[in-house]
């Protein structure tokens, strides 16, 4: 078996800073998506991008922009499936007490302790804050020291205070930190991506990460919430999500496209994670578009 490198990513700022903040486009985007975990906390902002958000249990499909905020050691995905044209992202991350034991304790920085709280189960920003926040996150890349540090204050205030935002995991998200397990789901995630659209047996996916059925099973639903099935008919939802928006595919081609031979039991699955049915959804869509 190939010894995979611990998930458990490692993080290094610059030399004298404590904050890493990258920019990455669509000519120069080397990164790569793996199931990962760190301490620090993640602050991303992609400016026309597309691809799968996968951040603890929650998984959905973005398409054109997002800002996003990720508590420490809270497991996610890479999200771009690729950078459209001129698409860019930033990246910040920083450890929680980044400025000191105690600076976010003092009574002035309440809002971004709350803020951190929340971050821990994940917090999508939507469309005003994005808007608003655009020039302040592309500018962090080019500050350095003091002013970078005093511009991503301002930047997590106005996101402390902001209303217009989702949390991605309301429910919580129960994650097992030993590097051993966390790399088993770096495995079955990745096989996952790769196979969903074909049917995928529990001794096939036990055997990627050379545990029986049932003990499978068990670890599965104990490290993500859900079961093996639930995941992958998730995946393949979320991709029919995708074809919905970008293609003109009828329907029924999308459902088989995504995996599922029985096309009723796609319409009700489908209503199951998004609210509504496959017609409704690219319906309103198409509404949004003009």
């Amino acid at each position: 078996m190939i010894h995979r490198k611990p998930t458990l990513e490692k993080i290094s700022p610059d030399f004298g800073s404590s904050v890493f903040v990258k920019k990455s486009t669509s000519d120069h985007n080397d990164r790569k998506p793996f199931w990962h975990f760190h301490p620090e906390i993640e602050l991303i902002y992609v400016d026309k991008g597309q691809g799968k958000r996968h951040i603890g249990n929650h998984l959905s499909y973005f398409n054109n922009s997002q800002l996003l905020l990720i508590g420490s050691n809270l497991p996610h995905n890479g999200f771009t499936d690729r950078l459209t044209q001129n698409g860019s992202e930033v990246l910040v991350q920083f450890m929680p007490d980044f400025l000191g034991a105690y600076f976010f304790d003092i009574p002035e920085m309440t809002h971004i302790n709350t803020l951190f709280e929340r971050a821990k189960n994940g917090i999508l920003f939507k469309t005003d804050t994005k808007r608003r926040l655009k020039k302040k996150m592309h500018k962090l890349n080019e500050v350095k020291g003091v002013d970078r540090i005093l511009l991503l204050i301002k930047i997590l205030n106005d996101l402390a205070l902001a209303e217009d935002y989702e949390i991605l995991n309301a429910e919580g998200f129960v994650f097992e930190t030993e590097l051993q397990d966390s790399t088993k789901i770096d495995i079955i995630y990745k096989h996952i991506n790769s196979h969903f659209k074909n049917h995928i047996s529990l001794d096939e996916i036990s055997e990627k990460v050379s545990m029986t059925v049932p003990a499978f099973c068990r670890y599965f639903k104990k490290s993500t919430g859900k079961t093996f099935t639930k995941l992958v008919n998730e995946y393949r939802v979320v991709h029919a999500t995708k074809l919905l928006s970008e293609s003109q595919m009828s329907i029924a081609d999308v459902a088989f496209e995504c995996g599922f031979n029985n096309f009723s039991h796609f319409n009700k699955l489908f209503k199951e994670f998004t609210g509504k049915n496959a017609s409704k959804y690219r319906s309103e869509l198409t509404q949004m578009m003009k």
